[in-house]
């Protein structure tokens, strides 16, 4: 017998495999991890995807690795020795390497030594940041030996360092955040050597995604630069604007054009704006939750990584969040104020049309007055035609009767005047109950 079963979503299985195909590496100290991520100038929208993976196949075709299946946004393969983790984002792509060992001398590694620079040159896009991280066992973790804190000292600029005990005292996480001569922001863990290797993973791709996405939220505080002068500009010409509409008694039409310019300025800013400053806010709090799942403690009395962020990244995105603020109260200004000038220039055109409404009653009261003289006129043309025809008509009883015409057309005047009279204010109030 067949179990009768309901037909799936057409996406269930690809959404519920999307929350596993980014698994964590499995790492083994000493070892050491290079992260190159590449952006295309262009808006995200626009990104050449197919530029994309076809560099990536690039470099799987060197070492003989096989492709990844079409259409999909990440992959983890073998590259020799190394593991290569590929990953496609948003706004950017990242290539991550991850190998056993650590050179003799810190951080001489580089993203040339790791990829062919010829590959290098190919790439379909501008570095947005790479990173050089060492791990390495420490014997005294979660304490810091005055050794590992005096190499530490040398390896970063004191004033930026940043260190911190995380996962539980598994391991000290440092970086000073700065880029290297040789364009590389490096990171050290010192790590005990009962870690496991699936946490030391995730360690390893926190802290790389901290740094990453660090550098692709910054993208935005010079849009919000940019951003910032120009409203500052329009908020001084807006408010210009509405000191001439409060104090002038007239321009109301030149003001709501520059207004509604004012406002379509604006919409365009804000248009142009509004994918970076929405992508800020999401980098940002993606760089805060990596950050907060380290669980960190504090070290040798130096700031964490979170007290750097602080102190340095959160002052930038608030910048970016204030000129959005900014921006978003310009146009609601600019809306009231040309809500404000509209309803003032409707109220003059009422007035206006009140005024044309008074002189069209006082022409029509004019014109009646012209038609009742008109008509009286017409009773009075039309009663003399009427008893002249009648004075032709009884002329003949008249000579019969030897009366006198005169007194005859004086007798039949009254009432033919009288007829005109009833006959013509008829015919008015049959025309004016047709109106």
């Amino acid at each position: 017998m067949t179990e009768a079963r309901l037909e799936d979503h057409p996406q269930r299985y690809a959404l519920s495999n999307e929350l596993h195909a980014r698994p964590f590496p499995e790492l083994h100290a000493p070892c050491h991890a290079v992260v190159l991520a590449i952006k295309q100038p262009d808006q995200a929208e626009n990104r050449d995807q197919e530029a994309d993976r076809a560099h990536l196949h690039d470099l799987l075709d060197r070492h003989g690795t096989a492709h990844p299946p079409p259409g999909g946004s990440h992959f983890s393969g073998r590259l020799g020795r190394s593991l290569l983790k590929w990953e496609r984002h948003t706004e950017f792509v990242s290539y991550t390497i991850y190998a056993e060992g650590v050179a003799g001398v810190p951080f001489t590694g580089s993203v040339a030594t790791t990829f062919p620079p010829d590959w290098l040159n190919q790439a379909p896009g501008k570095v947005l940041t790479s990173v050089l991280v060492r791990v390495e066992r420490g014997e005294t973790v979660p304490t810091l030996a005055e050794a590992d804190y005096a190499r530490m000292r040398d390896w970063f600029v004191p004033e930026s360092l940043a260190m911190s005990s995380v996962i539980d005292g598994q391991a000290i996480a440092a970086s000073d955040f700065r880029i290297d001569p040789a364009g590389h922001v490096r990171f050290a863990l010192l790590v005990r050597s009962d870690i496991g290797p699936r946490r030391l993973g995730r360690i390893v791709q926190r802290v790389v995604e901290i740094e990453t996405y660090k550098s692709i939220a910054m993208l935005t505080l010079p849009v919000a630069r940019q951003v910032a002068a120009r409203v500052a500009e329009l908020d001084g010409e807006m408010s210009s604007l509405i000191r001439t509409m409060v104090t002038s008694g007239g321009g109301e039409s030149q003001t709501l054009d520059r207004l509604l310019e004012m406002s379509a300025e604006i919409e365009a800013l804000s248009s142009s704006s509004a994918f970076r400053f929405g992508a800020a806010e999401a980098y940002a709090a993606i760089v805060h939750e990596r950050i907060s799942a380290l669980r960190e403690e504090r070290v040798m009395g130096r700031q964490t990584l979170a007290e750097f962020m602080l102190r340095r990244f959160d002052p930038a995105m608030r910048t970016c969040r204030s000129a959005k603020g900014r921006l978003d109260e310009l146009s609601q200004r600019a809306t009231r104020a040309a809500t404000l000038l509209r309803t003032r220039v409707e109220v003059n055109i009422a007035a206006q049309n009140r005024g044309l409404l008074e002189s069209m009653n006082r022409r029509a009261a004019l014109q009646l007055r012209l038609q009742q003289m008109v008509e009286g006129l017409s009773v009075v043309a039309i009663s003399y035609y009427a008893v002249s025809l009648l004075g032709y008509i009884l002329a003949p009883i008249s000579r019969q009767l030897n009366a006198d015409e005169a007194l005859i057309q004086a007798v039949v005047a009254v009432p033919v005047i009288g007829v005109v009279w009833w006959m013509v204010r008829r015919l008015r109030m049959r025309v004016s109950e047709r109106r």
